[in-house]
């Protein structure tokens, strides 16, 4: 199965772990296009933090178009896995820019899977509208 990672670059080594663990199962990965540049030494996430802590990531993702970009990757996607892990004290974290990737595959009928329960946020029931599958931290179940 193709999969497009959605999860927050605080979330940078995670996201690698995940992304490994899943082609070991046989699936191909496709990951968050500023994560590919940290991964390939374009950037550093440190770089990355600073620029979110600054409000700089947006003139990054007006230079990369990161939103036309993913949408584009979800859409040849056969599913999305969302990697909401604990951020801000929010067990299951999804942040604004997961919740519109989430969107992108909910309007193209993609599968979403969850890795954590869905958060307790104010959009839980927006979340639960789109109808994730909860993995739990059990990637065997992405079927």
């Amino acid at each position: 199965m193709k999969i497009a990672i959605c999860a927050s670059l605080d979330f940078i080594n995670e996201i690698k772990d995940v992304a490994d663990q899943l082609v070991k199962l046989g699936h191909a990965v496709t990951l968050p296009q500023t994560a590919e540049k940290i991964y390939r030494g374009e950037a550093t996430h440190e770089q990355i933090m600073k620029e979110k802590a600054s409000g700089e990531i947006a003139e990054r993702g007006i230079r990369q178009d990161s939103l036309k970009y993913y949408f584009g990757k979800i859409q040849a996607a056969d599913a999305v896995l969302v990697l909401n892990l604990k951020k801000k004290d929010v067990e299951g974290y999804v942040g604004g820019a997961v919740f519109l990737e989430m969107g992108f595959a909910h309007v193209l009928g993609k599968p979403i899977f969850l890795f954590n329960a869905i958060p307790q946020m104010p959009y839980t029931d927006e979340i639960r509208m789109m109808q994730p599958v909860v993995l739990a931290g059990d990637l065997g179940r992405i079927r």
